[in-house]
């Protein structure tokens, strides 16, 4: 594959995306989606990956610190379901502590506290991204 992938990391009101470049080398945070329901957040999805020519989405996926999957992992999957029933590859990526990893990221740019709130979800998804293109280059 050769195409661009795009990522979620995906919340409960919020979903940050992330995309990567054509070569599938570089990760960078798109933007944040504000989460209204099943079908309309999978059509936004699918949107994008036909806007931006991707042909993978990678979501993050919320292990505990165990490496067990928890509530909230069962939440992405769900969702990541109904990508796939959309007629999109999904693959899944660990995003354990990656939320704090664009935090420090963020606080060490100088970024404000109030910026940071809108901003954080997509530089997590970059971060969850970069990580996944890493591991299978």
């Amino acid at each position: 594959m050769s195409g661009r992938i795009l990522c979620l990391d995906v919340g409960d009101k919020r979903i940050g995306i992330a995309v990567s470049d054509s070569t599938r080398l570089i990760a960078s945070p798109h933007s944040v989606y504000n989460r209204v329901g099943y079908g309309p957040d999978s059509r936004h999805i699918q949107k994008l990956c036909q806007d931006l020519s991707a042909d993978l989405v990678v979501c993050g996926l919320p292990k505990n610190m165990d490496g067990s999957i928890g509530f909230q992992a069962e939440k992405v999957m769900a969702f990541a379901n109904k990508l796939t029933e959309c007629g999109l590859q999904v693959e899944f990526q660990d995003e354990r502590l990656s939320t704090v990893s664009a935090h420090d990221a963020l606080i060490e740019g100088g970024m404000r506290r109030d910026d940071r709130k809108g901003t954080v979800d997509k530089v997590a998804a970059a971060v969850i991204l970069q990580q996944y293109l890493d591991r299978n280059r």
